[in-house]
């Protein structure tokens, strides 16, 4: 995994919070605000890699059996879920 960066202050910041630093997000936990999961089913999940392709931020890994969700990037927007051909991938609650 990516060393994390100190996480910088509001004086920091690009003006309206622009990425100037492609790809820069790697090295911050984004994964915090997310408010639902994907949980995969991983005797379901037949490897094809379509949740990994369209991830928008890179969140989906291989783990060998199965592909799953990186927690500390993915921001629950679901679109594996949707995206899944054979449903193996379910979005549920994240618990507080």
């Amino acid at each position: 995994m990516a060393k994390q960066r100190p996480t910088p202050t509001w004086k920091e910041l690009a003006p309206g919070s622009a990425v100037t630093d492609p790809g820069s997000a790697r090295y911050n936990r984004t994964g915090d605000w997310r408010s639902q999961r994907p949980v995969v089913d991983a005797e379901q999940c037949i490897r094809c890699g379509v949740c990994w392709v369209f991830c928008p931020d890179m969140a989906i890994v291989d783990a060998g059996t199965h592909f799953e969700a990186d927690l500390e990037f993915c921001k629950g927007c679901g679109i594996c879920a949707r995206e899944c051909w054979t449903g193996c991938i379910k979005l549920v609650e994240e618990e507080v």
